[in-house]
């Protein structure tokens, strides 16, 4: 990240500079924790919601009649019935129907389980910009949650050090991580190195797992030039793709397939994204040369925080589609307050019922992101040979 630099005639500060900014860290971390401790009693530890027999239908496929005749003769999980005799769902529920529907066979038994089939390659879809802003972190978070909450078996993994994504899951970095708790911890260059399962965790939603980050992730930066210049000459097991990707591999994953640039549809933004597909090309260049397959599913590009309503935004999308036609996702990423208001709770949309906005503000909300994410899914269907 860039920065820069004002001289003015503000008073020097009454203390070394290190030490104000290590007060001011401690005291938000405090404040940060206590507010979780309110925010997520009496464990401080996030919960997903529980879904009506509607909306556990529509994530199923199936009608909401058809989910209360199964409750009624006792098929599959039992819901909890709740006030006013409406049958709630978890997470885990849906799943266990899907996986009980299935096993009924018949015409429509696959299509109750979307995940990963014998024969189909994994799908890594690496969410990325170095703009900040651009919503990498809100459409990687919700993408993960949309594969969740449709049956995929997801895993996310934070490699921005400043961590935002793992604050959304309910991860308070400085608190809840300590040492070899990122992906740094199965790619450090010493005997510390430990297999990436060891710091894959548990999310609330089921299907749904994390690899946090935190401030750990810089060390691979400092690191890796010290043990480069110790590497034998014409050796690429050492270079940064090449841990990654057999640090994944140890978990039954595999390099990154496909990519999704994120790009706020401003002209600055638009500028900074030509710098940075320049930074791209060369580095991937490095990785190409160094035996690297860069073979993508699919490279797209996504207009996020979009105001359709603001004509240079409006003027600056076209721009993009002009310039790279269908790798431009056709649905966009609406700006929306209902977004930004869950982010208050540090929550996403999909965590947060329907009932604690303005209905038309959070349904437009969830069409949007339903969109996008539908348009990626898709986009990993066909890389799978399915229709959709």
């Amino acid at each position: 990240m860039g920065m820069m630099t004002l001289a003015t005639d503000i008073e020097t500060m009454p203390e070394p500079a290190d030490k104000q900014i290590a007060a001011d860290a401690a005291l938000l971390s405090a404040q940060l924790a206590a507010l979780r401790g309110r925010l997520f009693p009496p464990t401080a530890q996030k919960t997903l919601r529980m879904f009506t027999s509607g909306e556990a239908a529509k994530l199923i496929g199936v009608s909401d009649g058809y989910l209360r005749q199964l409750s009624i003769s006792g098929d599959g999980p039992v819901p909890e019935i709740g006030a006013g005799g409406r049958r709630l769902y978890t997470l885990a529920d849906v799943n266990a129907l899907r996986e009980y529907l299935a096993a009924q066979g018949g015409a429509k038994s696959k299509q109750y389980l979307k995940r990963r089939q014998p024969g189909e390659h994994l799908q890594v879809i690496a969410i990325t910009n170095f703009k900040g802003g651009s919503g990498k972190t809100t459409t990687t978070t919700h993408l993960a949650q949309y594969f969740a909450l449709q049956g995929y078996r997801t895993l996310a993994i934070d490699l921005d050090p400043q961590a935002s994504m793992s604050a959304l899951f309910g991860y308070q970095p400085e608190l809840d991580l300590s040492g070899n708790d990122t992906l740094y911890g199965a790619i450090r260059y010493d005997d510390e190195r430990v297999p990436l399962r060891n710091v894959i965790r548990k999310t609330y939603f089921d299907g749904l797992d994390l690899v946090p980050g935190n401030l750990e992730l810089q060390e691979f930066e400092h690191t890796t030039p010290q043990h480069l210049a110790r590497r034998p000459d014409g050796t690429t097991d050492d270079l940064f793709f090449t841990r990654v990707q057999k640090a994944i591999a140890s978990s039954a994953l595999c390099a990154a397939t496909s990519v999704i640039v994120t790009v706020h549809p401003q002209m600055l933004d638009v500028a900074s994204m030509s710098q940075f597909l320049f930074m791209t090309s060369d580095l991937l260049a490095v990785v190409r040369e160094a035996g690297g397959d860069l073979n993508f599913d699919f490279l797209r590009y996504l207009i996020t925080r979009y105001e359709p309503n603001d004509g240079p935004q409006t003027q600056i999308a076209g721009f993009l589609r002009t310039q790279f036609g269908d790798r431009v996702l056709i649905n966009p990423m609406l700006k929306s307050t209902a977004i930004s208001d869950a982010g208050l709770s540090k929550q996403t949309l999909y965590e947060v019922g329907r009932e604690n906005f303005n209905r038309a503000t959070y349904d437009r909300a969830n069409e949007s992101l339903n969109a996008v994410n539908a348009e990626i899914e898709a986009l990993l269907l066909k890389s799978w040979g399915r229709a959709g």
